[in-house]
């Protein structure tokens, strides 16, 4: 059975993100980046996170989910990161939607689906031809 190791690449990381990201909002949690790194990397790993969240960022960008990053927060400051896509104005009502979302209901995205968004959404504007597609539910 494949596992997640130092050496994964972000969007695998990015799906292991989502996963505990999932569970933690199904019980109405926040993390800690430097919480969630000791989770994912067994030790104090805060700095390497923003790539992969941002993939779990641009996902539900992309899907119209709730922004499930916005539950990961600094230590001090409690919020959500600088650069996550998100408005920090609406940010109470932002954690409320991903509180209230039913995620087991959603299919895990794939690394590929991860990573598709992320360059979607790291691109300039001028380079973006056409807005991405939801992806089809699965059987």
């Amino acid at each position: 059975m494949a596992q997640f190791n130092p050496s994964s690449k972000h969007p695998a990381r990015a799906v292991q993100a989502w996963l505990i990201l999932v569970g933690a909002a199904m019980n109405r949690q926040t993390f800690t980046y430097l919480g969630l790194s000791q989770l994912m990397y067994r030790r104090n790993a805060a700095g390497v996170l923003d790539k992969i969240l941002g993939h779990v960022a641009f996902y539900c960008n992309e899907q119209g989910l709730p922004p499930l990053t916005s539950i990961v927060v600094g230590k001090g400051r409690g919020t959500p990161g600088q650069e996550i896509p998100l408005d920090m104005a609406s940010l109470d009502s932002a954690r409320e939607r991903v509180y209230a979302h039913d995620w087991y209901n959603e299919y895990p995205p794939t690394e590929e689906e991860l990573a598709a968004a992320m360059a979607v959404g790291m691109a300039p504007a001028a380079a973006v031809q056409s807005l991405p597609v939801k992806r089809a539910r699965r059987a």
